[in-house]
């Protein structure tokens, strides 16, 4: 196994996902610093060193095809998800990398974005190749978005919360509204509910950074009195969640610094 674990630059896990199961990761941005258009007080890849909102090509789509066609047979993968480095919407090339996956692949794809260029017709028509789409939302204002989240300043709150809800309208496949609560946040809660719901959702994923983190996790009674604010809409918590038994492939350094899904 050894050996099989020096072969993949791209693609890393499957790793246990509390949200899909078996996930095997595809970092479409893969360099050696974090390429995201935020700096999250939680982030467990660390500080993001030049936030930025402008799209580029960092791996070329046929080089994921290429280490796909060297997974074992057996491996068990319930989603084949963009996620790794940063913020997979900035490559430029995601359409085509879903598309070049669909090709070789038959799992359902998700993708993890942190919604910060949704509001992009380009970066939705992307998305929408996904059949699992995961939309970061941490904060009901600008203020609290500008704490928790940190954007390029190119980025706004109404123009994610903007670029969701159309998404939600144009999506044909599942989405997810993903919500990462911590101290600085947790007394937002009651007003992310009332955009959650006019967002509606097929999933409302509470989260609160249990990995190591600069941030303190909330403990599982302060989440679960968050998601009794959410009664009625379809909630899954990070602490009640079961993940799947799942061996990796990659090395435990790649999943480091690649984060799971």
């Amino acid at each position: 196994m050894g050996s099989v674990n020096r072969k993949f630059q791209y693609i890393y896990g499957p790793v246990p996902s509390w949200r899909v199961g078996s996930s095997l990761g595809i970092d479409l941005l893969s360099q050696t610093e974090k390429i995201c258009s935020f700096d999250c007080i939680y982030c467990q890849l660390g500080k993001t060193k030049k936030v930025l909102s402008s799209r580029g090509a960092y791996v070329d789509e046929e080089e994921i095809v290429k280490e796909l066609a060297m997974l074992p047979p057996d491996v068990r993968i319930d989603f084949l998800t963009f996620s790794g480095r940063g913020e997979p919407t900035l490559a430029a090339n995601l359409g085509d990398a879903i598309r070049a996956v669909k090709r070789v692949r038959i799992e359902p794809i998700a993708v993890i974005t942190n919604s910060s260029i949704i509001d992009r017709e380009d970066v939705r028509r992307d998305l929408a190749m996904a059949d699992f789409v995961i939309a970061k939302l941490d904060a009901p204002t600008q203020t609290v978005f500008d704490e928790i989240n940190r954007p390029c300043e190119s980025v706004g709150f109404n123009g994610v919360l903007e670029g969701i809800k159309r998404f939600r309208g144009e999506h044909k496949g599942k989405l997810a509204l993903q919500l990462m609560f911590t101290k600085e946040n947790e007394n937002c809660a009651g007003e992310m509910a009332h955009i959650v719901r006019d967002i509606n959702p097929d999933e409302v994923q509470l989260n609160t950074p249990l990995r190591q983190s600069p941030v303190q996790p909330l403990s599982e009674s302060e989440l679960s009195a968050i998601q009794g604010l959410f009664e009625g809409l379809p909630v899954i918590s990070v602490y009640q969640s079961h993940k799947v038994s799942v061996k990796p492939l990659s090395d435990p350094d790649t999943l480091r610094r690649r984060g799971k899904t």
